[in-house]
């Protein structure tokens, strides 16, 4: 699965897209999140705050219970405002 990263996201992990292959255990979005922060300290630092992180499923915007499953490729980024 490609993820990719943007914004504040994309500059803290000086990075803006990788290709993972997650343990079967992580099922859902948020499992994503706290599985991603577990195995580098720059992801753990970048996803501190979970909650604020919003993320898209083969460009579908969805919430972090979202289930991965299938998946080719998830979006990170953060809050966004509009105007």
């Amino acid at each position: 699965m490609k993820i990719l990263y943007f914004a504040m996201f994309r500059e803290r992990l000086n990075r803006s897209e990788e290709e993972v292959s997650p343990p079967a255990e992580v099922k859902t979005v948020a499992d994503l999140i706290a599985w991603l922060r577990s195995r580098d300290e720059a992801a753990d630092l970048a996803f501190e705050k979970p909650s604020l992180v919003r993320a898209a499923i083969d460009t579908k915007i969805v919430k972090s219970d979202a289930l991965i499953a299938n998946a080719q490729t998830v979006a990170l980024f953060p809050p966004m405002t509009g105007g």
